[in-house]
């Protein structure tokens, strides 16, 4: 017997159907939108004494992942927003006197890496080579793709690249999930390739999204931070730091997390089959960005350590990072953490988001924030 609806029911089905749709269609709006520009008051930023912090560029939307030029330029990639910029510093008064887009309309073109004149950005798939980009700012040439055979996926797809002392440049692929074991082995991994795009390899496995990294300046070993896992808790597992002194080590992901958390899901192989990181990290920070201080300007106890930019938590019950952490380094291990600057989180409310460090030629540390869309400048004197 075919039941038939009363009008009442109709009507009620007809509502929450618009509900459906209503919320689906706002969902999509809040992913596509980029984000808007935030109040910025450096005045909140908690420093060390003897640190200030000013604004080195602002009207930079979605500011990312940054390189710098010898010539001063800096370089600075996005996501959601599609565009890369190019920041100069004419006057040479530390402030930023003009933002150029070279690049727009990219799929979150959010790794740049300068290297012999040439701009090197990472979209999701693929890398674009910029020929000559410091002469040419306000007509930038038409980009050379020099690789296209990365995955597709946006989940994680987003990258941070670098040159390393090799000359080689190194890609990460993340995984594109929560939590999975994919058959393409470049999932999760950190790869390398040469400048024309030729001999990619896969350099490190068992990293789930890795959005940050640098070489040690003395030992030149490739460290880097790691995002762990969603949904085990607000206080597991952590982020991490780690460090990879050569090719073909595995770090754990999916099967494990931090030193010695097995993954529910994932338990064929156990924590001691692979390398554990040398420092855990907050649960949930987003340690992203990350840089070995070379300056001269801080006090010497900053030398040789590392200042991490951690985005901060959007699935913990009380939101944690939002700030820059230093990993002190001694003998090549680190040996302390601490905080460095923070101020950006208030009240369980956040206004900017740090996401990339990058130490400039004068020993100042650039602190790039995609939610207020401001470059910041940390610099120290007595």
């Amino acid at each position: 017997m075919k039941t038939i609806k009363s009008s009442q029911n109709i009507g009620s089905d007809i509502m929450r159907n618009l509900v459906k749709v209503s919320l689906i269609t706002i969902s999509i709006l809040v992913i596509s939108v980029p984000a808007v520009a935030q109040e910025v008051d450096i005045s909140k930023i908690e420093l060390p004494d003897n640190f200030q912090i000013s604004i080195y560029a602002e009207n930079v939307p979605g500011a990312r992942s940054m390189s710098m030029s010898p010539n001063g330029i800096l370089y600075v990639g996005t996501r959601k927003e599609g565009k890369v910029y190019a920041i100069t510093d004419k006057n040479g008064d530390n402030k930023a006197d003009k933002v150029h887009t070279i690049a727009s309309g990219k799929r979150s073109p959010n790794g740049v890496a300068w290297r012999n004149g040439d701009l090197y950005v990472a979209e999701i798939s693929r890398i674009l080579k910029f020929t000559e980009i410091d002469n040419n700012l306000d007509s930038p040439p038409d980009p050379e793709v020099i690789y296209d055979e990365f995955p597709t996926k946006g989940y994680h797809g987003w990258k941070f690249i670098k040159f390393g002392p090799d000359g080689k440049l190194y890609v990460p692929v993340g995984a594109p999930c929560n939590v999975c074991k994919r058959e393409n082995p470049v999932f999760s991994s950190i790869t390398r390739l040469d400048t024309n795009g030729q001999n990619r390899e896969i350099y490190a496995r068992g990293i789930r999204n890795t959005v940050g990294f640098d070489w040690h300046p003395e030992s030149e070993v490739l460290w880097f931070t790691d995002n762990g896992r969603d949904h085990m808790g607000d206080n597991k597992p952590p982020d991490e730091l780690n460090k990879a002194p050569k090719k073909g080590m595995h770090f754990g992901f999916p099967f494990c997390h931090g030193k010695n958390i097995q993954d529910p899901k994932f338990t064929k192989r156990k924590c001691t089959e692979f390398t554990p990181p040398v420092l855990e990290l907050g649960p949930h920070v987003a340690a992203l960005g990350m840089r070995f201080y070379t300056g001269k300007m801080f006090p010497e106890k900053y030398k040789g350590g590392i200042f991490i930019a951690e985005h901060g938590s959007w699935n913990r019950t009380v939101p944690i990072g939002y700030r820059i952490m230093y990993v002190k380094v001694e003998d090549n291990k680190p040996v302390s953490l601490e905080v460095f600057a923070e101020g950006w989180l208030q009240d369980e409310e956040d206004w900017g988001r740090p996401v990339d460090v990058l130490v400039r030629s004068d020993g100042s540390l650039l602190v790039s924030d995609d939610k207020s869309g401001t470059i910041y400048r940390i610099s120290y004197s007595k």
